[in-house]
């Protein structure tokens, strides 16, 4: 079993260059079965887990996938299953994203019951609710979601939450369903935009990504394009964060400002200093202990992001001052809360919010991560913790961190994993 373990105290100096984001190729690489005509070449592919898991699934449909460094190569002319079961399906909540476009392509799908980190409850009847609207008709038996359609139709469709992978499952089959589909209050991340791109590349007419209404005009056929992926704004996040935490000067190659708004503007409010300059984005800081104490509260974007709030955590733990911290979108998303008690941090919780007073220090231990953001947290402490923190449950890390350890060590962090 591997742990990754941090000595803390260094600070942390240097550049670091962001992948392409976790959360756009999965949808990304999800919408390319729909191409049946040529090929897709998709550019800066992160090296996650969670991106290998969804690639094997996808071959297992029949379609070819070539991959070479960050650049992979999709023909799904050849797929010829529409049945995707196989044991991985229960590790990985993105391979819901094929319901759409199998059920869009094929009229029948039978995907076994999503997995994921156990982050609180993420229902799929929004997902279900609205291929319901298109025409499609599911039966739940047994741990396999089975759906099947006598052809898609367009419809006006509301999400009670404004879910970002409905959003992208409903764009994904409303783009060869038979007339115009409407969504409305849709998520409006920048992953939605990356995927609508890459859609209407391929052929689709979807017009409104980025706002809180999609419209969706039907085509019958899709072909294979080119596509860059956007920067992982969750990982830029990280990165500045674990600066701010151990104090250093970094930049943040390969990120868009925009994307990150509620982040720099926290971390500002933190104390820390973050400039935009042409290359990227400039963090320095003294430290966690040179940090103010800050209010956050998590929304849907362009709100702070939930998948920010157990880093900023992290950093928090000896500021100056009373922190507070309020999750609207899952309900169980503090379970690293605990684990920074263990090292020492003075955090109490009621219901949605957690409380926490800066303290003079906090002292390396064993923790465990419990979800893949809650790993990242854990590591971002350990960079100022006194003495040695060693981090379990590392398989949580590497389902979203494309050579995070390496990263850190790069930036001068003392920090190796090792064989326990």
């Amino acid at each position: 079993m591997e742990e990754i373990v941090i000595k803390g105290g260094n600070r942390l100096e240097g550049k670091v260059l962001i992948k392409g984001s976790k959360n756009s190729i999965l949808p990304i690489l999800a919408a390319s079965i729909l191409a049946t005509e040529g090929k897709s070449v998709i550019y800066d592919v992160p090296n996650l887990k969670d991106v290998e898991n969804l690639i094997e699934i996808i071959e297992y449909l029949g379609v070819k996938i070539d991959r070479e460094d960050n650049m992979i190569t999709i023909d799904a002319t050849c797929m010829n299953r529409y049945d995707a079961t196989i044991d991985c399906v229960s590790e990985l909540r993105a391979s819901l994203f094929l319901l759409g476009p199998i059920i869009a392509r094929f009229g029948f799908s039978e995907i076994s019951q999503p997995g994921g980190c156990a982050i609180g409850i993420r229902p799929i009847d929004l997902h279900l609710k609205g291929l319901e609207a298109l025409g499609v008709v599911f039966d739940k038996s047994h741990g396999v979601i089975k759906g099947k359609a006598d052809g898609l139709k367009g419809a006006r469709i509301y999400l009670d939450f404004p879910s970002v992978g409905a959003t992208e499952n409903l764009m994904m089959a409303a783009s060869i369903s038979e007339g115009q589909t409407i969504l409305e209050n849709v998520a409006e991340e920048p992953e939605i935009v990356d995927l609508a791109n890459y859609l209407n590349n391929m052929g689709a007419r979807i017009t409104g990504a980025g706002t809180n209404m999609i419209k969706i005009h039907g085509v019958t056929k899709l072909k294979g394009t080119v596509h860059t992926v956007i920067p992982d704004r969750i990982e830029a996040g990280t990165y500045m964060i674990a600066v701010a935490a151990a104090g250093g000067n970094v930049l943040i190659e390969n990120v868009i400002a925009d994307h990150l708004k509620p982040v720099l503007a926290k971390l500002r409010e933190a104390g820390v200093s973050v400039e935009e300059e042409f290359e990227g984005i400039r963090v320095k800081s003294e430290g966690s202990r040179g940090c103010k104490g800050i209010t956050i509260k998590t929304m849907p974007y362009p709100g702070f992001p939930t998948d920010m709030q157990a880093q900023m955590l992290g950093m928090l733990l000896c500021a100056d001052g009373r922190s507070s911290v309020t999750e609207t979108i899952f309900e169980r998303r503090f379970q690293h809360i605990e684990e920074f008690r263990k090292m020492g941090a003075d955090i109490i919780m009621a219901g949605n919010t957690v409380a926490l007073t800066g303290t003079e220090k906090i002292d390396g231990t064993i923790v465990y991560a419990s979800d893949l953001r809650a790993g990242a947290a854990l590591i971002i402490a350990g960079l100022y913790a006194e003495g040695e923190t060693r981090v379990g449950n590392v398989h949580f890390i590497d389902r979203g961190y494309d050579r995070l350890v390496e990263n850190l060590r790069s930036l001068g962090a003392d920090i190796n994993r090792v064989q326990r």
